[in-house]
């Protein structure tokens, strides 16, 4: 059975939007991924051009408000901007909470070079945080259940 991890951003714009990206290309055969917003803006175009650079396509995703995933059970839930860590809502059943602070590419307002050069330092950030989360778990994996 796959692990299920939620990535929570206040928009599901952005940052959880390429957080489901790159842990799904990564290692969707082991985990079932989503992600979530406490106040969803719909996909940010930016975060698309961003992933398809890297040969990520996440523009079929979809911006969600964190309630459609309420009811579900995770076994992880990463929240990815401190506004939804300080609004994260409590999760039904046992999920480990962690929290990993990006700064946000969709609220650049800076010319259009700055905000692409924004969005790929972030997805390259969020990639070193996948890259730790896998190399844990497995770690976790090979020590036997917790």
């Amino acid at each position: 059975m796959k692990a299920r991890v939620a990535f929570l951003c206040t928009g599901n714009s952005a940052r959880s939007q390429m957080a489901e990206g790159w842990l799904r290309h990564l290692a969707g055969d082991r985990f079932d991924v989503f992600s979530a917003g406490t106040h969803p803006v719909g996909l940010n175009p930016g975060s698309v051009e961003a992933m398809a650079e890297v040969g990520i396509d996440i523009s079929a995703q979809r911006s969600k408000h964190v309630s459609e995933l309420m009811t579900q059970p995770f076994d992880h839930v990463i929240t990815v901007c401190d506004r939804a860590k300080e609004s994260c809502p409590r999760w039904p059943g046992p999920t480990h909470l962690l929290h990993w602070s990006f700064d946000d590419p969709a609220a650049a307002v800076d010319s259009d070079e700055a905000r692409r050069q924004l969005f790929r330092r972030v997805r390259n950030e969020i990639l070193g945080r996948i890259k730790g989360f896998l190399a844990q778990e497995t770690a976790s994996l090979a020590s036997g259940p917790r």
